[in-house]
């Protein structure tokens, strides 16, 4: 029952942590900054948490290893390359819109982790990265999608999703599932009709 109570405390503290380095950023963040957030005297604070520099490698390797691991999964699926794409760029607004804080500070603080952490993390990222493209140039090879540049339609893909933490908000004129639907028509079908 004890061991319970220190994760979800320090589950809280993670949480609030994500929050604060998106709104301060990472140098813009005391752990004294966080103990307040969380109601918490900075000295009991490292009772669930070492430092600083581990609560974001905590952030950023949760969402990098869901990211990898979505991306596995989906690329094992039986479907059309299209349909991975889409799955993979459901999985990028999802998470966007469900857990916003910590994507931004995987997305933008990760430069502070310390060493090993940030070699680990950069290794995540172009894992991450090669296994998207490698769907996209199998889709290409397949004659699914037009013949483009693979890092090009990579990163504009990854580029046009990533602006969403800074627009979309709940109680927009438009729902999580119409923002999937718009954003894929746009990244996989364009603006003009055929």
């Amino acid at each position: 029952m004890v061991e319970t109570k220190k994760i979800s405390k320090r589950q809280l503290i993670l949480d609030e942590a994500a929050k604060l380095f998106k709104d301060r950023g990472y140098g813009g963040t005391s752990m004294r900054d966080l103990a307040g957030q969380v109601g918490m005297e900075a000295a009991s604070m490292y009772n669930h948490i070492k430092a600083k520099d581990e609560i974001l490698a905590s952030i950023c390797f949760r969402i990098s290893d869901l990211y990898i691991s979505q991306l596995g999964e989906i690329s094992a699926t039986n479907t059309s390359y299209g349909d991975k794409i889409k799955a993979l760029i459901r999985l990028h607004i999802r998470l966007m819109v469900e857990d916003g804080p910590a994507v931004s500070v995987a997305n933008h603080d990760w430069k502070y982790l310390p060493e090993p952490k940030l070699g680990e993390f950069k290794q995540a990222r172009k894992t991450y990265e090669k296994g998207f493209a490698a769907l996209i140039e199998a889709g290409i090879a397949a004659g699914e999608f037009q013949p483009v540049n693979v890092s090009v339609a990579l990163f504009t893909i990854l580029s046009a999703v990533r602006w969403i933490e800074l627009w979309y908000r709940p109680g927009r004129d438009l729902s999580a599932e119409e923002l999937e639907a718009n954003i894929i028509t746009v990244l996989l079908h364009g603006l003009e009709r055929k």
